[in-house]
């Protein structure tokens, strides 16, 4: 539920983005990134690397729930390397191959100590996120695309990125706020409809 959590927009540039949420302009492409929101794991001057926190790959769910044994939802990164399984953990590190987020996240590819560290129960199923594949941007590709309002950059507090978000993250981040973001939140998903 988003109820609660402040919002800021920022349109700084030559700026790390790390640890900024991404929300997707409405278009009619209707690729993965419509109607997306990114968390950008990391932003630096030879790009950017973010996970789509709002749209679960059923096909790739049903895989690794014959792989884990549990079902575990899994959640489309982005279009890039969608063989590789990353994991947002919450909390406690439970390998020594990550990368911090912030204080309280970490993302890793150890699927190993994933696995290891919920069957032992070091960690619940709750405290992570599983993600196929990434999004990435090239060298003042993300910038640009920010430059020409493909993206809004927002900073949302208190967001649980390991929670189960769907669709409706999207429009409800849009709705606070407000303004031209509230005409866009109830736009139809297909806008050349409207």
């Amino acid at each position: 539920m988003i109820t609660g959590f402040l919002f800021g927009l920022t349109y700084q540039m030559n700026y790390s983005y790390k640890g900024k949420i991404l929300i997707s302009t409405p278009d009619i492409s209707g690729d993965i990134f419509s109607r997306s929101v990114v968390l950008i794991v990391d932003h630096n001057e030879e790009g950017a690397f973010g996970l789509i926190l709002n749209k679960k790959n059923t096909n790739m769910s049903a895989r690794l729930l014959t792989i884990f044994g549990f079902p575990v939802d899994v959640y489309e990164g982005g279009p890039v390397e969608n063989d590789k399984i990353f994991f947002i953990n919450k909390g406690k590190k439970i390998t020594e191959n990550f990368s911090e987020i912030n204080d309280e996240y970490y993302l890793t590819e150890d699927i190993e100590s994933v696995v290891t560290g919920i069957i032992s129960e070091q960690i619940s199923v709750e405290e992570i996120k599983v993600f196929s594949g990434y999004s990435g941007w090239a060298a003042q590709q993300l910038e640009s695309e920010i430059r020409k309002k493909i993206w809004t950059v927002v900073d949302v507090y208190n967001l649980d990125y390991t929670l189960p978000n769907d669709h409706h993250l999207w429009k409800n981040i849009m709705q606070n706020l407000g303004g031209e973001f509230l005409l866009w939140a109830n736009a139809p998903e297909d806008i050349s409809m409207n």
